[in-house]
């Protein structure tokens, strides 16, 4: 499903269900060594799935070990993104030298729990939100947002190594003309980017999509420059 709106040139592998050879490498497993089955086996699965995906730009598997925040740190010269949720996990992987960054965030096609929309939306995503549901009312537009703003931070901090709340940019969520089940999104930072190539980047732009049971959002941000200035 994932590879449908992610960009030519970055590779994933996604799997439905936890694998019986996928296996924990040097490193990994003192990272969940007191998680409960559950969250072994996930953590497990996604990380199977992301050499899975290395393999396919010709690397050798490697050990997918945590940063400071919890992010996937990823052997030099590629830049990716994992994500989980229950009955699917994913990764997809670039070479740096393609991508500046690449995020990816998956999520039951569920309405958000009670409380949860008021926490992660602004004032213009609420009338936003309103009038896709007034057209479309079968999708849960409320966790295409949530995803959304998911992925937009799972790209933002690589390139920022900062923070990003999700009071923090505006996400504008655009149905296709042609397909029901998928379209585009645009994510408007409301606090400074990082500069690429002397501009300051003001904005993401996503792809998402949705079935019955999941909602898929996905941002590939193309490399400009070999190196990456960051605004202070």
């Amino acid at each position: 499903m994932i590879e449908k709106v992610l960009a030519r040139g970055v590779a994933s592998v996604e799997a439905f269900c936890d694998p019986p050879d996928a296996v924990l490498y040097p490193g990994e497993a003192e990272l969940i060594a007191r998680a409960v089955d559950k969250r072994r086996r996930e953590f497990c699965t996604v990380r199977h799935c992301a050499r899975q995906a290395l393999r396919q730009l010709g690397l050798p598997p490697a050990p997918v070990l945590r940063g400071e925040r919890g992010e996937p740190k990823w052997p030099a010269g590629v830049v990716g993104s994992m994500t989980h949720c229950a009955g699917y996990r994913a990764a997809a992987v670039a070479h740096s030298c393609d991508f500046s960054a690449v995020g990816i965030d998956a999520e039951p096609h569920e309405p958000l729990p009670a409380g949860v929309l008021g926490v992660i939306a602004v004032d213009e995503e609420h009338q936003h939100l309103s009038e896709l549901a007034a057209a479309d009312p079968a999708t849960c537009w409320d966790r295409i947002l949530f995803c959304a703003k998911e992925t937009v931070y799972k790209t933002w901090f690589p390139l920022t190594r900062r923070w990003l709340g999700f009071e923090d940019a505006a996400v504008t969520i655009n149905p296709s003309t042609t397909d029901p089940e998928q379209g585009c999104f645009s994510a408007r930072l409301l606090v400074a980017g990082p500069t690429i190539t002397g501009h300051p980047l003001t904005r993401f732009d996503g792809r998402w999509l949705r079935s019955e049971d999941l909602v898929i959002t996905t941002v590939t941000l193309p490399a400009r420059t070999p190196s990456l200035i960051v605004k202070k």
